[in-house]
């Protein structure tokens, strides 16, 4: 797995001689976390790896042990089997001038082939000029094959362009490219059909389409067989009306991430596809802070900012 690491620590993340990194990591991603501690070693750079308390659902908070050694940190790299992407304890991290690379449910395959092996530079100002398209526009609408038309403001919204590479304070996931934003609070009407995957709490590639009716801004219905029915009754139980937000927009960029494996972080950014997410936003631009957060990716979207077609049939513009 050295390729990868070397990948990482040297390019997604810059790591410099003497900078304090630290390794966030659980028993399953051991190996991916030794290896990328010895990179970090060989680069000049301290590495620590922190095992955070067991939790028990994706972006639920790692405890204030793990909080602290964030916000210490240079760098950090979040190799973990549950997501802590969407937490506060990363974005106090972020806002104390951490760069964080989230790595949720990286596998070893992932550091040897696939997404990680792109070239991130050439794909960043696609990612910036959408993310800059996010900011600037006013309405969004979003339409697939199979049946999504979704619409939302982008009024007073920020994109945001994570192209997997820190040269400074902020936040990427790798490898999955991406421009996203939180939509206009309460401002998001229609139907998302998801037909791609669910790359969070085992759900993975679709089945069978999972329908997500949405009214003001929030999940009032999932629909489909039974991956549908585990997700509703997951979020059922979590007693959190702000797990049903619907907390994110995103475009998946990555052109090496070609097929839907059920690695979130391969998922998200296969390269054409959107996605939605649902929960946490504040980590997004938004202000909710839910129990979780999950991503639902569809295929073949066509998308307008302003009556403008960026995408079409999964194709952007002006690669269409």
């Amino acid at each position: 797995m050295r390729d990868g690491a070397e990948i990482l620590v040297r390019t997604c993340a810059s790591v410099q001689p003497l900078e304090d990194v630290v390794i966030v990591t659980d028993p399953e991603r051991m190996a991916i976390a030794r290896a990328l501690a010895d990179t970090v070693r060989d680069s000049g750079a301290v590495a620590s790896v922190v095992l955070p308390p067991e939790r028990s659902i994706d972006n639920e908070e790692p405890g204030p042990a793990v909080a602290a050694a964030l916000s210490a940190a240079d760098v950090a790299f979040l190799p973990v089997t549950l997501a802590l992407a969407h937490t506060r304890a990363v974005r106090e991290a972020i806002g104390a001038g951490a760069r964080v690379l989230s790595m949720t449910a990286f596998t070893e395959r992932m550091m040897r082939e696939g997404g990680l092996f792109t070239d991130f530079r050439a794909r960043k100002p696609l990612c910036d000029a959408l993310a800059a398209r996010l900011t600037a526009g006013e309405r969004l609408r979003v339409t697939n094959p199979a049946g999504t038309n979704l619409t939302m403001s982008l009024q007073g919204v920020t994109g945001n362009s994570h192209a997997c590479l820190l040269d400074g304070p902020g936040f990427s996931a790798v490898p999955n490219i991406e421009a996203n934003c939180a939509p206009a609070q309460g401002t998001v009407e229609g139907v998302f059909v998801c037909d791609g995957s669910i790359p969070y709490y085992g759900v993975g590639p679709i089945r069978e389409p999972v329908t997500f009716r949405i009214a003001e801004g929030f999940v009032t219905d999932i629909e489909g067989g039974d991956q549908a029915t585990f997700l509703a009754d997951l979020l059922a139980r979590q007693d959190d009306p702000w797990v049903y937000n619907l907390a994110q927009f995103a475009f998946g960029l990555n052109p090496a991430c070609t097929e839907f494996t059920g690695e979130m972080l391969n998922d998200e950014g296969v390269n054409g596809t959107v996605h939605i997410g649902i929960g946490t936003s504040a980590n997004l631009g938004g202000t909710v802070s839910a129990k979780t957060h999950f991503d639902a990716v569809n295929r073949a979207p066509t998308v307008w900012i302003d009556e403008e077609v960026v995408l079409t049939a999964g194709k952007f513009l002006p690669e269409a």
